[in-house]
């Protein structure tokens, strides 16, 4: 495995190497100091298996960096790991292709376990974002309703029962985020809650589960 470790502190990221390596122990390592850095590495430094990048590093060009980052690397996975907790952050960083954000002040516990299932192809979005999400996405107007409850079966609410309804119907996030008037960012973070809640790893296992609750 291959790994670009972006961040401006050299604390940091010989940290978050020594971490990794308890996770993948021959992996190979490439870091960057800055996004200008990151950018080369990318450019040069041949195919990674995931990036690993912090927000507003210097040269940091706003979440359009994410884009640059993903059009020079098609494909590969691009983590947000940064000081910042803001759930605006949190959501322009998901808006722009990131698939995951762990928040700096995660446990060795947490930041271990947000890896793997990175690794493993899944979606990491801080818990806490997931409650804050939730209750700004249900306290605004809806365009229609499913039922008359606040909360369904598996504990998911609203909101979340209109998304989806919406995976299995086969939409696509962005359309998603279309058809209820939200972010793809949001719609992501709702996504992630969905599969936490019926306790599945992707969409084919959510519709499933969907499909035995409609039963």
């Amino acid at each position: 495995m291959k790994i670009l470790i972006g961040d401006d502190h050299l604390l940091f990221r010989e940290g978050l190497r020594r971490l990794l390596e308890q996770l993948h122990g021959d992996a190979i390592f490439i870091e960057a100091g800055t996004f200008d850095e990151v950018l080369q590495q990318c450019r040069v430094g041949g195919g990674f298996d995931v990036v690993l990048m912090d927000l507003h590093m210097p040269n940091w060009p706003g979440f359009d960096g994410l884009r640059e980052v993903q059009s020079l690397q098609p494909g590969v996975p691009v983590v947000v790991i940064s000081a910042s907790e803001a759930l605006s952050d949190i959501r322009g960083a998901l808006d722009h292709g990131a698939t995951g954000y762990i928040p700096k002040s995660s446990s060795v516990k947490v930041m271990m376990g947000a890896l793997n299932l990175v690794f493993s192809g899944g979606i990491y979005v801080p818990p806490g974002a997931l409650t804050a999400a939730t209750a700004a996405s249900d306290a605004a107007p809806r365009r229609g309703r499913l039922d008359g409850a606040d909360r369904s079966a598996y504990g998911l609410t609203q909101r979340q029962r209109e998304v989806l309804d919406c995976l299995r119907a086969g939409k696509s996030n962005k359309q998603i985020a279309y058809e209820l008037g939200l972010s793809e960012g949001t719609v992501k973070i709702h996504v992630t809650a969905i599969f936490k809640s019926l306790g599945v790893k992707n969409r084919t296992q959510a519709v499933i589960a969907a499909a035995a609750m409609a039963s």
